[in-house]
């Protein structure tokens, strides 16, 4: 009996120090984890929404777009536009239907939209280039790289067709051109805002 009393205190002392070690350290540590958790998701956040997407990285962020003009460097050298009335040609001097939006759908595949006439780039199965109002596989694009900084457009529905211009800013038949021409090379241009109020 007398054993049993004087080990009473010393397991009364464990369970109380066993306590109060496991509920107030444990507390505090949780919320600081979910307050630190939810201040490195935001900062990630704000600085993925803000990254600008190189391509030559080789990645695709799904949902970046890039607000570019596409400038060919054939004959006088033009910008590839999309008119209202779904005409793709070149126009020398930048306006409002030659601003791009580039848009990733796919690893390695862009839309191209023009921004003011609400149309899609598209390529037939004929190689014709033309506007089209609504987006399908007509409207994408194998965004490809090239060793000399331009860009080239490959159908992804129709492998092997490309878009061009001639040198007169005429667009041509994708199944006429290679990727090797110069009239299928585009370099995007970055848009600048304060063209904005020039164009409008």
């Amino acid at each position: 009996m007398s054993m049993s009393k004087s080990k009473l205190p010393l397991i009364l002392y464990g369970i109380l120090f066993s306590c109060s070690f496991f509920t107030l350290p444990f507390t505090t540590n949780t919320r600081q984890t979910i307050h630190g958790s939810r201040s490195w998701i935001k900062s990630i956040g704000s600085s993925w929404n803000k990254r600008e997407v190189s391509g030559r990285d080789g990645e695709y962020l799904l949902g970046i777009k890039r607000l570019r003009r596409l400038y060919c460097n054939v004959g006088i050298g033009f910008h590839i536009q999309i008119l209202p009335n779904g005409k793709i040609t070149g126009v020398h001097n930048e306006n409002r239907y030659s601003l791009i939006e580039i848009s990733p759908v796919e690893r390695g595949v862009v839309s191209l939209f023009g921004v003011r006439s609400g149309l899609f780039i598209a390529m037939s199965e004929r190689g014709k280039l033309y506007g089209s109002g609504h987006y399908d596989d007509e409207c994408k694009f194998k965004e490809l790289f090239l060793a000399n900084n331009y860009n080239a457009y490959e159908s992804a529905a129709y492998p092997g067709m490309y878009i061009g211009l001639s040198k007169t800013g005429k667009s041509k038949k994708g199944n006429r051109v290679t990727s090797t021409m110069t009239m299928t090379h585009f370099l995007p241009r970055t848009f600048n805002f304060h063209d904005q109020e020039s164009e409008s």
